[in-house]
């Protein structure tokens, strides 16, 4: 194991696909892009073509092989072929648990072992392809940045990565999971007949200054990211707050909302996981803990 290849794992469990043919493995690695411009105006789709050669110098000499690249308006897809017998496809497969899809991956014990450096390569690979920080995305006061880390339908992966974020003292500031009472916990969206309107994808978000020390590989989302965190510091000194404790928090270092949510039709929903299925939330953060990331 070595920092390329915990990166190139990252990428994997975020947006990968695993196709198992007769004699060959596909692997695909999809990268959307959310908006079509960066903060800063300029065009995505430039900034990420341009990151992709910073991305196949840390994997080409990894794999042994080219990395194929496809660009839509809507997503990059990076793709690479090898032997079923290949010692790279046989460890990546022990290490997704032979999953063929990142909505059903989990990490891997081995993973928490890692040393810090090689799971910060690991985060960043996963949020080069489920990640993005824009200004829309600020906590109530428009200078509280923070990073969104996409994680479509897979539940027990956001428990992962926030268990694995907190072995390298990352704090996550809220989930946003794909659950009625989060997602329509006052069944707003339901009375006007969008009953699925929940049905989204879980978010992980995280102050941008906490981010720093994993950070990305595509230049758009490095540069939105510096520059962010510099104005969410800039601006809590500016007011007389200390940055680390108001951001550098946990959740069970928090307050607990009073807040209660209205009981939704869907909370039996057979998308919910069967250990929560049933149940009504007021907070995210006691889906959080029933689902196992905790103290």
């Amino acid at each position: 194991m070595n920092n390329e290849m915990a990166y190139l794992l990252g990428m994997v469990c975020g947006n990968g696909t695993i196709r198992r043919g007769d004699n060959e493995t596909n692997v695909s690695i999809e990268i959307p892009h959310k908006k079509q411009l960066t903060e800063s105006g300029q065009d995505v789709l430039i900034y990420v073509k341009a990151s992709i050669a910073d991305i196949k110098n840390i994997v080409e000499p990894l794999i042994g092989t080219n990395i194929n690249f496809v660009q839509s308006k809507g997503v990059t897809t990076l793709s690479f072929v090898k032997k079923n017998e290949d010692l790279l496809i046989r460890e990546i497969l022990r290490l997704v648990g032979n999953a063929v899809s990142h909505e059903n991956i989990r990490i891997h014990n081995d993973i928490f072992n890692y040393s810090s450096d090689m799971k910060k390569q690991f985060f960043r690979g996963f949020a080069d392809v489920t990640g993005y920080i824009t200004r829309s995305g600020a906590y109530i006061i428009p200078y509280m940045h923070r990073v969104y880390l996409e994680v479509p339908h897979n539940w027990f992966l956001v428990v992962d990565i926030c268990n694995l974020l907190k072995t390298i003292n990352i704090p996550v500031q809220n989930i946003d999971w794909a659950h009625p009472n989060i997602r329509d916990g006052n069944l707003r969206k339901y009375n006007e007949g969008c009953v699925n309107f929940w049905k989204k994808e879980h978010q992980i978000k995280i102050f941008a200054n906490e981010f720093l020390p994993i950070s990305f590989s595509v230049a758009h989302k490095i540069n939105a990211l510096h520059n962010l965190s510099d104005e969410l510091k800039e601006n809590l000194q500016n007011v007389g707050k200390d940055v680390e404790k108001t951001t550098h928090k946990f959740y069970w270092d928090t307050r607990e909302s009073k807040k209660i949510k209205q009981h939704h039709p869907a909370e039996t929903d057979i998308f919910i996981p069967e250990i929560i299925r049933g149940k009504h939330y007021n907070s995210w953060k006691d889906i959080a803990k029933d689902l196992g990331y905790v103290k």
